[in-house]
């Protein structure tokens, strides 16, 4: 009874994270270039009675051993990089990637971070900032009487003042070799690690790399519906835990109250 109480303990806890996990997804479902994460399980070490293939003697040995779980844990949990919906806004600094890459941004203390997160704007200055005003990188300053600007699919942008066309930068995507091992660092911000790997640059649309499409965000990866069957899976096996809970401490009273 006692490893079944420390078992479901294990079990109630790692649907608490499941919960936790799905209540964010579900909590960013209209975050621009969100990426949903995704709860992933181990089951614990087992207490070995008695080992598979143990000898019987008689040269004989047992098919099958007996080894009693002791639980779950939370072994990881994944950003899911699938794409989002994508959603026309037309605006002319609204930049969607349809494929893979990330923007590159300046963060104020001088480090770079990557963002699937297109919602960019100018600042007073004309740079192409982020919705924190972290700098877009590979971008020169908008002029302030630019008439329109242009970020075509290659990551080539420009700018129309008075008529006249000029080239403002090219806009480069970066890649990971493992992009589920980014660090997650909020505002819709990864950071390289020892598990991602470092950042690979690259042209948009090509080697593998995604296009660009201007005037359109893409949206979260979350789909309702998928997380509220998986809000609802996680909630019922927090409950049946419970319950063996329950049944083990109902098992160990009776225990308890036995009288010779």
């Amino acid at each position: 009874m006692i490893r079944a109480l420390m078992a479901s303990a294990t079990g109630m806890a790692a649907q608490q994270l499941n919960v936790d996990t799905i209540a964010n997804n579900l909590a960013n479902v209209n975050t621009s270039g969100f990426k949903r994460s995704q709860a992933l399980f181990q089951d614990m070490l087992y207490d070995t009675i008695r080992a598979p293939g143990a000898s019987q003697g008689n040269s004989a040995a047992v098919p099958t051993g007996i080894q009693l779980g002791m639980g779950t844990r939370m072994a990881q949990i994944a950003k899911v990089f699938t794409p989002g919906k994508m959603v026309v806004t037309s605006r002319d600094l609204d930049v969607a990637i349809e494929g893979q890459g990330f923007f590159q941004v300046k963060q104020p203390d001088g480090t770079l971070a990557y963002t699937r997160d297109g919602a960019f704007s100018k600042n007073a200055e004309g740079k192409i900032v982020n919705l924190d005003g972290y700098e877009l990188q590979g971008a020169s300053s908008i002029s302030p009487n630019a008439t329109s600007i242009t970020i075509a699919a290659n990551g080539t942008l420009s700018e129309t003042v008075n008529g006249v066309t000029t080239d403002k930068g090219v806009l480069s995507l970066y890649q990971f070799a493992n992009a589920p091992g980014l660090n997650a660092i909020g505002h819709n911000l990864f950071t390289p690690s020892t598990a991602s790997g470092t950042a690979q640059q690259g042209v948009p649309g090509q080697n593998g790399i995604g296009s660009l499409q201007q005037g359109v965000l893409e949206n979260s990866n979350v789909e309702v519906v998928d997380e509220m069957v998986n809000l609802i899976v996680a909630q019922r096996a927090y409950e049946i835990n419970s319950k063996a809970v329950q049944a083990a401490d109902e098992m160990l009273q009776a225990t308890n109250s036995m009288k010779r």
